[in-house]
Order: structure tokens, then sequence, then C-alpha cells
């Protein structure tokens, strides 16, 4: 199966300052997150963040397809590092 991400819904975790987000492996869900200062964007403001990530959602999810086909694990953490 290819990891997909049908549902286009986000949200961001002002405690771990992350935004949250949804892949599916067949039938079998997997939890991403992207710290926010792998976002581009200079503010704390969730509404930036949150457009910031649908801006680069399209990169996001192709980084995250990556690192999900090199370890299949049921949860990720998306830093800076992995867009370089």
């Amino acid at each position: 199966m290819t990891l997909t991400f049908p549902n286009r819904s986000r949200s961001y975790d002002e405690t771990r300052e992350r935004v949250r987000f949804i892949g599916h492996d067949g039938m079998f869900e997997v939890r991403f997150s992207v710290e926010t200062n792998a976002l581009s964007t200079a503010t704390d403001d969730e509404a930036h963040y949150l457009a910031a990530f649908d801006a680069a959602r399209t990169t996001i999810h192709d980084v995250a397809r990556e690192i999900y086909r090199n370890a299949r694990k049921t949860e990720y953490v998306l830093t800076a590092a992995d867009f370089r």
C-alpha cells in the first residue's frame, strides 16, 4: 500500500508546538506532526502555523511519505532537518 492523505484536516498542538495531521496506509491510520520551527513563519500564532502548513502541504506530504517508506511506525514527528 501507499501512504495517502485523503483527509485534509490538520490541527495545532500548542503544548508541543506542532501541527498534527493524519495519513493512511490502506486501513491503517498513521499520525504525523510537524514541529513549528520547520514551518517557514516567524510568528507563534496558530492561524499562521496552519496557513504555513497549508502552503507547504505538498512538500510536507512528500517528506512524510519518504520517512514512512524508510521506517514504518504509527507516529512520526517531522523536524526542520527532515526538509533539508
